[in-house]
């Protein structure tokens, strides 16, 4: 009997930690997407972090925005295996053209929690960013989500 009670409580626990979750994520997400601009990376940061800190594969996400720098959207484009993700330079032009965006920020997640960009991850960035630019979208950064309490920035280490 007692194992029974443990196991319904559990359940109990983990569905209200999901409700929790989304409530979470749904705030973050309208805090984003419901601002008026985006002053610092540090919402960004947030809504990241909370979406893609602990999962299981790599995810790479755009954050795309218009030329007063609000979000018009926030999308996971890819979703790749343990240790990478193919990113496709084509299909994310052809999302910045499909939003009209003047800028995007990128993000991706290092399921081993380390924080600290590949030699791909850099190379990545500058195809990306080099793809944008003939189309007049600017890269703003390219974030790193990992098991450091504030996301890795391109953009704060010099690296774009």
């Amino acid at each position: 009997m007692a194992t029974a009670d443990c196991t319904a409580r559990r359940e109990r626990e983990d569905r209200t930690i999901a409700r929790a979750l989304r409530i979470l994520e749904k705030r973050a997400k309208y805090r984003i997407t419901g601002a008026s601009y985006v002053s610092s990376p540090d919402d960004v940061r947030h809504f990241l972090r909370l979406r893609l800190n602990d999962l299981e594969r790599e995810e790479f996400w755009t954050v795309w925005l218009d030329a007063r720098n609000c979000v018009i959207e926030a999308e996971c484009m890819f979703v790749g295996s343990l240790t990478q993700t193919a990113v496709y330079p084509r299909e994310v032009v052809r999302r910045a053209l499909h939003h009209n965006a003047a800028a995007v920020i990128f993000a991706h997640n290092h399921p081993s929690g380390a924080c600290v960009p590949s030699e791909a991850d850099k190379a990545l960035t500058a195809k990306l960013k080099a793809a944008l630019n003939l189309v007049d979208v600017r890269t703003l950064d390219h974030m790193i989500v990992g098991n450091a309490p504030i996301p890795l920035s391109f953009a704060e280490k010099g690296l774009l």
